[in-house]
């Protein structure tokens, strides 16, 4: 054996082209799968949370309006789900029941605006006003408006889940 003489030892050998290859497949997976990812989430939820978006910042002034008025009224609501029930209870500041409130409701989905309800709410005592739903089970976003007879507004918002 010469000194110019290399032998090369058997088996593999990385090589240039091996790396710009697997740098290369890497790559183009990251960006693949990314890819797929933004289009699915695109088409499940473009993004659009409101279809009058500009109209909507519009009324945010009147809705921290509302909210201070409210506020200041000092009624606190409570709402149950029983089975084909929907309970709903307002007190005033002292705790005292309120009467004679005109109680509208509304019942979605939290993921679908499919199958959305508006119970009819009666008072069946003082402060406690009630609704007959039928049968009911999941998650429901509950929205409540209350009217006294002299014009004073109470709006509240619960998630409520029959089982």
């Amino acid at each position: 054996m010469t000194s110019g003489d290399s032998i090369d030892p058997p088996g593999f050998r990385v090589k240039g082209w091996h790396v710009a290859a697997g740098v290369t497949a890497f790559f183009v997976i990251v960006i693949g799968v990314d890819a797929s990812f933004a289009v699915m989430a695109y088409r499940t939820h473009p993004g659009q949370v409101s279809v009058t978006p500009y109209e909507d910042g519009l009324l945010y002034n009147q809705r921290i309006t509302q909210l201070k008025a409210q506020d200041q009224l000092g009624w606190r609501a409570s709402a149950e789900a029983r089975p084909g029930v929907l309970a709903v209870a307002y007190v005033d500041r002292a705790g005292l029941p309120l009467r004679d409130l005109k109680v509208s409701a509304r019942l979605e989905r939290p993921a679908t605006e499919v199958g959305r309800l508006r119970p009819v709410l009666r008072e069946i005592r003082p402060g406690q006003y009630e609704a007959d739903l039928g049968p009911m089970s999941g998650a429901w976003d509950l929205t409540v408006e209350a009217r006294a007879p002299d014009g004073a507004r109470f709006l509240a918002e619960r998630r409520l889940t029959w089982r």
